[in-house]
């Protein structure tokens, strides 16, 4: 089998344990920070109540969702799995809160 970089798929570079662990990392580190930040601003903008209150909500519950972030990153099977489990619901709620006036 061939394992050139030319020939290399994207499968095969996420289940490499070398650059599994590395690309889980960067799954944990900084797809944690980006969904982190954007439940934090769909929380500010989707729930009732004063401002004030739902920022604090939303800043309290960013950093539960950073900690998990990163336990689902080490938990999946595969490094391209934890990608997607973390960027899908990160890119939905960034287009839920767009839509609900964030970012404006």
């Amino acid at each position: 089998m061939d394992r050139s970089p030319a020939t290399a798929s994207p499968r095969t570079f996420f289940s490499s344990p070398r650059w599994g662990v590395l690309s889980r990392s960067l799954a944990a580190i900084f797809g944690g920070y980006a969904l982190a930040a954007v439940t934090s601003v769909f929380c500010a903008v989707a729930l009732p109540g004063a401002r004030g209150q739902t920022v604090l909500t939303g800043m309290l519950l960013a950093i539960l969702v950073a900690a998990c972030a990163a336990l689902w990153a080490f938990a999946t099977r595969s490094a391209l799995r934890a990608w997607v489990g973390i960027l899908a619901p990160t890119l939905l709620m960034a287009g839920v809160s767009r839509l609900l006036g964030a970012w404006a």
